[in-house]
């Protein structure tokens, strides 16, 4: 019973759009969704944590991924001081070296998510998923370089990434287009992970954050 609560789980958070924080819905909602009792729910959310896929603050919920390393108060004080263009040059002059990192340390599981987030990504039905799966894909890359720190500052970034926004401004289709820039420069990236070549990962990391810095300015 508890395998299968925790498959159900799993299976949830894999097609689940969740708001940009990655909080879950309330237990009571979660386990009516899922058709599963509360208390076996939790021994399942509970293991989830264990393995840091998922984390609890407590009045305010679970959320998928590790618990930032900041205090709420030290991530609002960087929230005023700066804007989206400063994040994204903030993540081009550090996510090159973590993926660097990741090319050298990943283990082949990890390879492996890192190749599952990309296909996940590519074939996202809806912009929300997509930028779900493109989360985790930087995420895991984080975890790949085996650098406790490196992954809490990336952490760090990525929850004021998540704060320091324009909004929404994707317009129709409702999902990426067959050929959005990210889907080949995740393909390199993912593929000189695979290769143990640290230098072409960190270009490669290094091209597609300009890229996306670049599309950025053209959506303002």
């Amino acid at each position: 019973m508890e395998m299968d609560v925790l498959a159900k789980l799993k299976g949830f958070l894999a097609t689940a759009e969740l708001p940009d924080d990655g909080r879950l819905p309330p237990e009571r909602e979660l386990a009516q969704s899922l058709d599963v009792g509360r208390a076996v729910l939790r021994k399942a959310l509970a293991t989830l944590q264990a393995e840091g896929t998922v984390w609890r603050h407590v009045g305010k919920g679970t959320f998928v991924g590790d618990r930032p390393i900041d205090t709420v108060a030290d991530i609002n004080a960087m929230v005023q001081r700066t804007n989206p263009l400063e994040v994204m040059g903030a993540r081009i002059a550090f996510e090159p070296e973590v993926t660097r990192c990741a090319a050298l340390n990943a283990t082949g599981a990890q390879i492996a998510e890192i190749r599952n987030c990309m296909i996940k990504a590519q074939q996202a039905p809806t912009w929300r998923q997509y930028e779900q799966w493109d989360n985790r894909l930087h995420r895991t890359i984080g975890e790949a370089s085996q650098n406790s720190l490196l992954l809490g500052l990336l952490d760090t970034l990525n929850a004021v990434r998540r704060a320091v926004t324009w909004g929404r401004l994707r317009q129709t289709p409702v999902r990426p287009p067959a050929d959005h820039h990210s889907f080949a420069e995740h393909e390199q990236i993912v593929e000189a992970i695979a290769d143990r070549d640290g230098a072409a990962a960190a270009d490669a990391m290094r091209r597609h954050l300009r890229s996306v810095e670049s599309h950025m300015r053209d959506m303002r």
